[in-house]
């Protein structure tokens, strides 16, 4: 075990040591890697939250290692910080911590190759991707870490397979042999590489979880010249093609270049995603360092260059706005938003500012800060729109029906087509508008230049630049900068979803150290200093230092434009992640599959016309016109109607969205994970009372309710038994250990704080931040915060006569605030002439009870505590320490540890959080339609498992258990854990399988919460538990634990991050609902989305609910499956469709006729169109099912009934087609060689029959409950079918003269009329209760039949049904 603990694994099995103490930890700024990360696999990409490791790779001199003088070897050592846990606390610490995992980062790439794979290139993959690069090590640094690489890796610890890199990683089919091959000269890590031999490089950008290749280009002058030839020769077609194939055009232009030596780059993603760019070239001509930050100035040894070579060209690459520098040294394409500069050192220096050289150089690297998204011109987009496979086809078809005769038809497509262009480029236009009047910001702002102050704009900011963040007239931060001076309030609702003000104070040294631009998360302490790009400043003051003449609150840019927080957020909205719903990808290869039945059709028809002796052109013309049949022009566009009806019935409820794509996918949620606070409860905590310990009883008081009740003002109401101390200590931390400011005369911040003050009845006076002057710690103030009592109790009547009355004032000298991570918050006050100061100290009981003194301690600590968080209240421990003779000197040198230790606890504060009205229904509500609910909080677990079952969320009669740790804790790989059910503690939980264990002889069955119920028993899990279950439990326990865990307490941003990742893993549909800015990392990883926010459009989740109540999450799931039952619905009535005029003109074909122009005007736009377009207007049902819809075109339950439907309509119009030839007045076709003949019975017989099909085949594919309202409360739709009824009866029985004529119709028989009428009726009477029953059940016996011959074709189970079914008892 002593062996594991001291490693760390990478993907391949391979090990690091990492012995080094974390005592022996110092700074360095060379090889820094100090970002969150994690200690589990470097490969995997498993975050870790509760405690981080950040590993440090550090050149150290080989004379210290007995080896060779001048070399050096790599050491390692460890950074442990924690990952927020706060759900009290929003701020942009918590909302820009979560990673996401590497998705699909096994992708295979067409021009990369990875048979390069070699153990040098996986260990330079695997700490480059997840901790920055490390080419500057030569091979035998690199062979030297090798050698610490030897242990397999235990294969337990993570189970998906996108997630666990083995050898498979590298290997690929023959098929997929990439275009370029990559030398062997060339692999990763090897000393050719480093000499500008690479020719294409993988990337993984961690903060947009984007996998990317990018591969060198030069433009082959012979290439060039044949596509050129080509292009015109083809009089344009062979240009289509290369745009729609980039593919085939990069192959034919493109020669293979290195990287330090292209012209453009072809970039690929992981999804497949094509874009070619070209590489910007500009001369420079300084140092490395300039471009790259301060890791460059490190001596090379493998290179005869200086320290910080001279870079004399820069080559840029631009790829959705994320910029990034050729390295000349590691021979790739660098990010460049991490650039630090080498002089950030300490926090007077970053002070100076620019001169003007400096910054046009800065200005040439990181270019303007400014969030500009590229405007495309309207011939852009018409080009894009335009050239748009769907509408080249639809001119194809234009141009074949105009051939043909067709005019009116092609005419009104034609117009139809141009106003539909015209939308969707007005519409596109205003979006993007809308989107850059969002994202694009700037102002005016004061810079200091040359060591003057000047006035420019907010574009012209580079990275070092020093402005005033005091300046009037600045409303909203135009950078992600460093606070110097003053302090500042800021809203960050914009990034968070949350209104909550979050205070910055002037940057530290100690933290400047911790300031790490190429991480991915904000390291806690960083934060604290660091103002969002785009967040708005409610209040910045300016220093109040005796010593300091400033007049402003200064600040430094670190990062501009689009590599700020809201650039990087921005991008999130421009190019969403692909949903990979199968829907789309299905419904073209449906329709791929229908093209090749036009083909087909194509053939036969041109063998039957070349029979009948008909001319050439019309051979032709009329053939290629059974594809546009086939495959109709205008079913791409029915795929979206009832996605945007959904979207607009959503947005009447105030639930608005920024991914249309993901509305389909509401429709298919398997389990829906909310958050508490905020979420299922209240957001506003009342507090309930204090719970206060009694000296010299050493026990509890009763619940105090009132401030005057803690603390009585008149000496006479107090027990003379009681020790007041403790009471004063208790309401002086209420009183003054907070994070509020006064903003307009009105107290701002956390919730939980602002209910707390409030019951103490006091006043508070903010003071004022002195400047930082580099110290340890920036939250000392020179005027301090002070805390009064109301009036009435000004005094404290505990000081003798002999020293007179004091005026109770509470003085704020120096605070720590709230860290996730320690759970606590403190404060060190003076009270007003007194000699000495107190720590008042407020945090989680559990935290709490760490740092106090065991003696002060009562007996019954965790009984009261059980009591109040069994029943679901919010309980925070109170504690103080006095410090005699407190003087300014001491304040400054006094640490957290030092402050927060050896404390007297004095007692709890109890916070009452009610569940809001619409939690309980809504629970219930998904609990009959059968999808799971799961609690994922920050919030006490048993205080969870009470909210969750006072919402229903759990069973409240059956056994809740709770993991708790015997042997070791979260990071002891060998621990163990036991299972205990929270009410009754003998009951136990199978360690390795978590079934329930034999009941207890001893236990009363009668009881409550006995085996009879434990067959619904739930599991409760906290964040180091889940944690440890992640990293070192089997995987048999890691899935049984994500199938039955119901509470998830104690659970970090990142952490729900993972549990979502872990959801899904097991092919869970996962939807995540909630509030708070610690809810971003899952609310962006879940299928579905939804924040509770007061912004329309947050840019924090596909969905948000601006109802700030869950009621929103049964709204999206009706509404989502209306939309993807409406969506199939319309694919099938568009296929049937299809299938109906394909079937009508073939018929018609044999002898070659074929239907009229105005006929097939009636048929599209009087039938097709008014159809297709109501029949996805039906509503969501009101009642969730517990049946979900299908989400697969190719599953039997879709293609048997549309397959059916169509062998229907085929055998109907075949008996309408052979026995009008039998009429007596029956009409002929004329053949003709050069025209086709549409006046003839044949035609006016299959027609009319067609029309009554298109008409009633909608009432039989248009699917009412339980997805959708029915159809008679579809208004519209029912008013269409019932005119197009008519209209289409009134020209069978009684058309007029001048309708007959244009129509084309011929006469028929009264007798015949009524047969078509009732061949009409039949049609629909047999395919309604086909549809109904025969086709389900055919589609069953088609299933039985076919797993009975062959048992490999069974349908294979979701993961998580599977591992449920041996779960449950």
């Amino acid at each position: 075990m002593g062996t594991d603990r001291q490693n760390r694994y990478d993907g391949d099995g391979r090990r690091y040591s990492v012995n080094e103490s974390p005592d022996r930890r110092r700074p360095s700024t060379l090889y820094r890697r100090g970002s969150n990360m994690s200690d589990m696999s470097l490969m995997s990409g498993v975050e870790m939250a509760q405690d981080e490791v950040g590993i440090e790779l550090r050149a150290f001199p080989a004379a210290q290692r007995n080896a060779a003088p001048g070399q050096h070897q790599l050491t390692t050592k460890i950074q442990v910080f924690a990952g927020p846990i706060s759900e009290s606390v929003p701020t942009s610490v918590s909302s820009f911590v979560h990673r996401r995992q590497r998705a699909n980062s096994t992708a295979s790439f067409a021009y990369y190759d990875d048979d390069r794979d070699s153990e040098d290139a996986v260990i330079e993959e695997a700490i480059a991707d997840e901790y920055g690069d490390i080419d500057e090590y030569d091979a035998e640094q690199l062979d030297d870490l090798e050698r610490g690489l030897a242990s397999p890796r235990r294969n337990s610890s993570s189970y998906s397979g996108h997630r666990r890199h083995s050898s498979a990683h590298s290997k690929r089919r023959s098929s997929e042999t990439p275009l370029l091959r990559r030398s062997s000269s060339a692999s990763a890590g090897s000393a050719d590489l480093w000499r500008g031999k690479r020719v294409s490089q993988k990337i993984y950008i961690l903060t947009e979880d984007l996998t990317i290749v990018v591969a060198g280009f030069r433009t082959s002058a012979l290439g060039f010249a044949l596509y050129t030839i080509f292009c015109t020769l083809s009089a344009g077609l062979l240009w289509l093609l290369f745009r729609w194939l980039p593919r085939w055009r990069i192959w034919l232009t493109g020669c293979p270049a290195p990287l330090g030596e292209c012209t453009w780059v072809v970039v690929e993603n992981q999804w497949g995603e094509f874009a070619v760019q070209n590489v910007k070239q500009q001369t420079y001509g300084r140092p490395l360092s300039t471009v790259f930050g301060d890791e460059e100035k490190v001596h090379h040894t493998h290179y005869d260059e200086d320290e910080d070579p001279v870079i004399g060209e820069l080559r840029c690459l631009d790829y959705r706005y994320i910029r990034f520098y050729y390295h000349p040294l590691k021979d790739k394409f660098v990010l460049a938003n991490t650039w630090k500069d080498p002089s950030w050192t300490d926090v007077e220096k970053l002070r100076e500012g620019l001169d003007s050289d400096e910054r046009d150089y800065r200005g040439l690297v990181f270019g303007r800060n400014s969030i500009e998204i590229e405007e495309k011109s309207i011939g852009q987009l018409l080009v894009d729109e335009a050239f748009h496979p769907f509408y080249i086809f639809q001119i194809a078809s234009l141009l074949l029906w105009s051939l043909d005769q067709y005019y009116y038809y092609a005419a009104c497509i034609f117009i139809i087509s141009v106003v539909s262009i015209t939308t969707t480029l007005i519409e596109t236009r205003a979006t993007m508008k809308r989107l850059r009047e969002i994202s694009k910001f700037e102002c005016d702002v004061r810079v200091l230049r040359n060591g003057f102050w000047r006035t420019v704009d907010s574009a012209d900011l580079v990275p070092g630049d020093v402005y005033e963040v005091t300046d009037p007239s600045l409303t909203q931060l135009p950078c992600d900068s460093l606070l110097l001076s003053g302090d500042c309030i800021v809203n960050e609702s914009m990034l968070t979803g949350e209104s909550i003000p979050v205070s910055k104070t002037p940057m530290t040294d100690n933290a400047l150290e911790l300031l790490d631009l190429s991480a991915s998360t904000v390291h806690p302490e960083v934060a604290k200093h660091l103002l969002f790009c785009g967040t708005k400043i409610i209040r910045a003051r300016r220093p109040h230092d005796d010593n300091n003449d400033e007049a402003a609150a200064l600040a430094m840019v670190v990062r501009i434009g689009f590599n700020t927080t809201k650039g990087a957020l921005v991008r999130s909205m421009l190019f969403p992640k692909p949903s990979g719903f199968k829907f789309y990808r299905d419904s073209f290869r449906y329709i791929s599959v229908m093209g090749g039945i036009a083909l087909l059709g194509f053939v036969a028809s041109f063998i039957n016309f070349v029979h009948l002796g008909l001319a050439w052109h019309l051979i032709v013309v009329r053939a290629l016109d059974l594809i546009t049949i086939v495959v109709p022009p205008a079913l791409p566009a029915t795929l979206t109607i009832g996605t945007n009806f959904a979207l607009s019935r959503l947005k009447q409820k105030q639930i608005f969205c920024i991914s249309p794509q993901r509305v389909n996918v509401g429709g298919k949620l398997d389990v829906v994970c909310f958050d508490k606070t905020g979420t299922l409860t209240e957001e506003g905590l009342d507090v309930l009372g204090v719970r206060v310990v009694q000296r010299p009883d050493h026990r509890f008081s009763d619940i105090l309710v009132d401030s005057e009740d803690v603390l009585p003002s008149a000496g006479y109401e107090r027990d003379p038994t009681v020790d007041y101390g403790v009471h004063k200590a208790i309401l002086y931390t209420m009183a003054t250990c907070h994070s509020l400011r006064m903003i307009d005369g009105e107290l701002l911040g956390d919730p939980l704080d602002v209910k707390m003050f409030q019951f103490t009845g006091w006043s508070y006076e903010e003071g004022e931040h002195r400047s930082s002057g580099g110290g340890e710690d920036a939250d000392t103030k020179l005027s301090p915060s002070v805390a009064r009592p109301p009036p009435g109790r000004e005094y404290d009547v505990d000081i003798g006569d002999d020293e007179g009355n004091r005026r109770v004032e509470l003085g704020v000298l120096k605070s720590f605030e709230f860290v996730s991570h320690l759970r606590r918050a403190s404060v060190i006050v003076r009270q007003f002439g007194s000699p000495s100061g107190s720590v008042y100290v407020k945090g989680a009981p559990e935290v709490m009870k760490e740092i106090c003194r065991p003696e002060t301690l009562p007996h019954d600590f965790e009984d009261l505590l059980g009591h109040y968080t069994h029943r679901g209240f919010r309980v925070i421990a109170c504690a103080r320490k006095t410090i005699p003779k407190l003087n300014w000197v001491k304040i400054q040198k006094m640490n957290r540890t030092e402050a927060e230790g050896d404390l007297e606890f004095v007692g709890f504060i109890v916070f009452e959080n009610k569940l809001k009205p619409s939690t309980t229904p809504v629970i219930e509500e998904l609990e009959r339609a059968g999808i799971r609910k799961v609690m994922c909080t920050g919030d006490n677990i048993l205080t969870a498992i009470s909210v969750a079952r006072e919402c229903g969320l759990i069973d409240r009669t059956a056994h809740c258990f709770v993991p708790h740790f015997v042997e070791g804790d979260s990071r002891t790989a060998l621990a163990r854990l036991s299972w205990q059910s929270v009410d009754n503690p003998l009951f136990q939980l199978d360690e390795n399988t978590l079934k329930p264990l034999p009941p207890p002889a001893e236990d009363d069955a009668s009881l409550p919460y006995a085996i009879s119920n434990l067959r619904d028993y739930s599991l409760a899990i906290s964040g180091d538990v889940f944690r440890w279950i992640i990293d070192f439990a089997s995987e048999k326990v890691l899935r049984e634990m994500l199938v039955s865990g119901q509470v998830f307490a104690r659970m970090s941003p990142d952490e729900k991050h993972e549990l979502v990742e872990k959801l899904q893993g097991i092919d869970y549909c996962v939807g995540f609902c909630g509030d708070g800015a610690n809810d971003c990392g899952a609310l962006k990883a879940a299928d579905v989305g939804i924040s509770l926010s007061e912004a329309e459009a947050s840019v924090a989740a596909p969905f948000t609910s601006r109802v700030f109540d869950i009621s929103c999450v049964p709204q999206v799931i009706k509404e989502g499956r209306a939309a993807l039952v409406t969506s199939f619905s319309c694919f099938k009535y568009m296929s049937l469709y299809s299938a109906i005029q394909f079937c009508s003109v073939s018929f018609l074909y044999a002898s070659a006729s074929n239907l009229g122009d105005f006929q097939f005007l009636f048929i599209d736009l009087a039938l097709i169109l008014p159809i297709a377009i109501f029949m996805g207007w039906s509503g969501a049902y009101p009642q969730l099912a517990r049946k979900r819809p299908t989400a697969s075109l190719v599953s039997r339950k879709v293609l048997t009934p549309l397959l059916g439907q169509i062998a229907i309509c085929v055998l109907i119009q075949a008996i309408g087609f052979e026995y009008v030839q039998k009429q007596p007045w029956y009409e002929p076709p004329v053949l003709d060689p050069d025209k086709s003949n549409s006046h003839n019975s044949q035609n006016t017989t299959l027609f009319l029959l067609s029309c009554y099909q298109y008409i009633l085949s909608a009432i039989v594919l248009s699917v009412g409950r339980p997805f959708r309202q029915p159809m008679s409360q579809n208004l519209p739709f029912v008013v269409t079918m019932v005119v197009t009824l008519l209209a289409t009866t009134y020209m069978l029985f009684d058309a007029a003269q001048w309708l007959f004529d244009l129509m084309e119709l011929t006469p028929m028989s009264n007798s015949f009329k009524m047969f078509l009428l009732a061949l009409g009726v039949g049609n629909f009477v047999i395919a309604y209760l086909s549809e109904r029953f025969l086709f389900p059940a055919l589609a069953r016996w088609i299933g039985i039949a076919k797993v009975r011959v062959n048992p490999k074709w069974k349908k294979k189970r979701k993961t998580y049904k599977e591992i449920q079914a041996p779960v449950s008892i």
